[in-house]
C-alpha cells in the first residue's frame, strides 16, 4: 500500500517481508546462497492428516531431539522440543493450530547469538550479542522471553573469539542480501558449544525497539546510539524510495520505420 501510494517507509519491501515470515522459503533461499541452516523438513497439515506417521519418519532421519514449529509465526509460539517419537504428533498438532505448514528441525543446542544489520545495497552488521537461557527453561521459548523475568538474559558483546565474531557478522550480511532485505533486520544464530557449527536460525525483518530489545542495544554497543540509528533508518528509507522512483513504470515502444526509409 505504501509503495502504491508513493510513501517512503523503513524496512524490507514486499518480498523481503514475506520471506522474513515464511521460514521454509527463507531457509531454502539461505541454503541456496551458501548460508548454513540446520537440517529440517517441512510438512503440510493435509499430508500429516493423511499420513500421521509421516512426522515421526522425518524426525528419525534428523535424529532426536528435534524442534517442531509453525512455518510462519514469531515469538517462539507453537514451538516444541521433542525428545522421542511418541511426543511428535502432539507437537505437530500444536504447531498446526497456527499454520498449515510446520517445520521439523534438527537440534543444535549450545549457544544463541544475534546480529543487527543496517543498510540497503551495502549493509553492515553490528557486533554479535548472546542470548542466555536461564532457570528451568530448556530453550529460548515464549515463557523465557516474555513471562519469566529471570528466564533469559543478554550479553553484549558476546564472549566470542574475534574470528567467530567476524564470521557471524559476515553470515548476517549474507543472509540479509540473500533475502533481498532493506533497511534493517536482526539475524538470529544457533551454535554448538564449541562453535564448530554455526547456523542462521531465522531473520527478523521488524526487530523490536523496546527497552529490552537486542537490535538497538547491539547498535549502541557498536557505536550507533538510538537517536543516530533512527536517523539512519529514515535516511535509508528515503534512499530506497528514491531508487524505486527512478525506475520506469510505463513502457513506450519505439516507433517502427516505414518500408523504404
Amino acid at each position: 500500500m505504501l509503495e502504491l501510494a508513493g510513501i517512503a517507509y523503513v524496512g524490507a519491501g514486499v518480498l523481503g517481508s514475506a520471506l522474513g515470515m515464511d521460514k521454509d522459503a527463507q531457509k531454502r533461499l539461505l541454503r541456496d546462497a551458501g548460508v548454513a541452516v540446520v537440517k529440517y523438513f517441512a510438512i503440510e497439515r493435509a499430508d500429516y492428516h493423511e499420513t500421521p506417521r509421516l512426522g515421526a519418519k522425518l524426525a528419525r532421519k534428523l535424529g532426536f531431539p528435534v524442534f517442531v514449529k509453525p512455518n510462519a509465526l514469531g515469538s517462539s509460539i507453537g514451538i516444541s522440543k521433542v525428545k522421542r517419537a511418541a511426543e511428535l504428533n502432539a507437537a505437530l498438532d500444536d504447531a498446526f493450530q497456527y499454520d498449515r505448514k510446520a517445520l521439523i528441525e534438527a537440534s543444535c543446542e549450545g549457544r544463541e547469538f544475534e546480529c543487527a544489520v543496517l543498510g540497503n545495497d551495502r549493509p553492515e552488521a553490528s557486533i554479535p550479542g548472546e542470548v542466555l537461557v536461564k532457570g528451568a527453561h530448556e530453550f529460548y521459548d515464549y515463557e523465557s522471553k516474555y513471562v519469566d523475568p529471570e528466564g533469559s538474559a543478554t550479553k553484549i558483546p558476546a564472549d566470542l573469539p574475534a574470528a567467530k565474531a567476524k564470521k557471524l557478522r559476515a553470515m548476517a550480511v549474507a543472509a540479509f542480501k540473500a533475502l533481498s532485505l532493506r533497511g534493517m533486520a536482526r539475524v538470529d544464530f544457533l551454535a554448538s558449544r564449541d562453535l564448530r557449527e554455526i547456523y542462521v536460525n531465522e531473520v527478523n525483518t521488524i526487530p523490536g525497539f523496546t527497552s529490552i530489545s537486542m537490535y538497538p542495544k547491539l547498535w549502541e554497543a557498536s557505536g550507533v546510539p538510538l537517536s543516530k540509528l533512527i536517523d539512519r533508518l529514515i535516511e535509508l528509507a528515503l534512499e530506497e524510495h528514491r531508487e524505486r522512483n527512478s525506475l520506469k513504470i510505463t513502457y513506450q515502444p519505439k516507433p517502427t520505420e516505414k518500408p523504404g526509409k
